[in-house]
């Protein structure tokens, strides 16, 4: 074999010799666009671009890849690796952050301490949540699920509160800049009782808006206690620390804010059976009163009726005897004279008739016609 002549193996131990002793081509850092993203036994195998090239890369460590989709531009950290088996030169990745991420992130920390120092964190700054919510303002996208979200809470706990949407870009340019505008509006709108500033998740780059000074201070100023519910539980935002309560996410700031009218219907019901119950009983044992007392009364009044009775007897029978009737029937008689009774001799005139009554009819006589006796 001519001495300038290699095998495959050998020419491909070579290139990979070339690249293992080449440090500086060790734990570099390369930007571009990801494409062709495939997860495959714990392995992460995609491609990266750029306007003009593309490199493969694998990375064995899936758990960084959670949150880096198709067309996420990232920056990966890693070295070439030359497969010898395969003659195939991949790029083994051993850290990925969406790009930007290391200085967003540098700058959120330094944003957090300067605030932090002023006080705008402090509790005792923190608005409390009202009762008895009427209507909340709500700072999102007038697109998308966020509002949805919001709106199906609200209608299912309480129907009567209501949700007056201030819509806003939730990330890009100018996004903070129309944030602190809704807030500092709504600020002072009499009808709003509480607001909520809301957006889904995203990375630290999708959330920048609300992590910006200027963002910041619109929430501390508000006159209305401000609720955030930006991304998810695991995302945290400066306005997260400035406002006045946190939610992990906008159906949770909805779930807080509204009574579940449910449980007060429950209730309501509960009380309204116990007092048709306590109705029921009071009436039964009214009803059963009222039967005992009439039946007392009753028996009372027959024995009060019959003593009446009895003493009406008495009176009739002493009655029936003081009838001067009855008298003249045994056979008594009344004598009369100038219409007086007469019931002496020696009161009669003898110059004037006597009128002698007796049951059946009545007599005149003269006094010179009756002998004394």
């Amino acid at each position: 074999m001519p001495l300038n002549t290699l095998t495959v193996t050998q020419y491909s131990t070579y290139i990979k010799q070339i690249f293992d002793a080449e440090e500086l081509l060790h734990n570099i850092k390369i930007v571009g666009e990801v494409f062709g993203i495939t997860r495959l036994r714990g392995a992460v195998y995609f491609s990266l671009k750029d306007e003009n090239s593309a490199i493969n890369c694998v990375s064995f460590i899936s758990q960084i890849f959670e949150d880096i989709e198709e067309g996420s531009k990232i920056t990966v950290t890693g070295s070439p690796n030359y497969y010898v088996k395969g003659g195939k030169l991949s790029f083994v990745v051993n850290k990925a952050e969406k790009f930007g991420q290391g200085q967003l992130y540098l700058q959120f920390l330094m944003l957090k301490e300067k605030l932090e120092k002023e006080g705008m964190f402090d509790p005792k700054n923190k608005k409390p949540i009202p009762k008895n919510i009427k209507t909340i303002g709500v700072i999102t996208s007038k697109e998308g699920a966020v509002i949805h979200d919001i709106y199906s809470v609200c209608s299912r706990r309480n129907p009567a509160v209501n949700i007056a949407i201030y819509p806003t870009k939730v990330q890009g340019k100018n996004a903070d800049e129309e944030i602190a505008r809704a807030i500092e509006t709504l600020s002072n709108y009499d009808k709003i009782d509480v607001i909520i500033v809301a957006r889904g998740g995203g990375s630290m780059e999708d959330l920048s808006a609300y992590n910006t000074e200027r963002v910041a201070r619109a929430t501390f100023a508000c006159n209305k206690p401000i609720i955030s519910a930006v991304g998810h539980e695991t995302d945290f935002t400066i306005i997260d620390f400035v406002s006045d309560l946190r939610a992990p996410t906008p159906s949770a700031a909805a779930e807080l804010l509204t009574e579940d009218v449910s449980k007060r219907k429950t209730q309501f019901e509960n009380l309204l059976n116990t007092f048709k119950n306590n109705i029921r009983r009071i009436d039964f044992d009214f009803t059963t009163k009222l039967k005992t007392a009439k039946d007392n009364f009753l028996k009372n009044a027959e024995a009060i009726l019959r003593d009446k009775e009895y003493e009406l007897g008495l009176l009739d029978k002493t009655l029936i005897g003081l009838d001067p009737k009855a008298i003249l029937k045994r056979g008594f008689a009344k004598i009369e004279q100038n219409g007086k009774v007469v019931d002496k001799a020696k009161d009669i005139v003898l110059s004037s008739k006597l009128e002698i009554l007796f049951y059946d009819g009545k007599v005149i006589a003269k006094p010179e016609e009756v002998k004394d006796v």
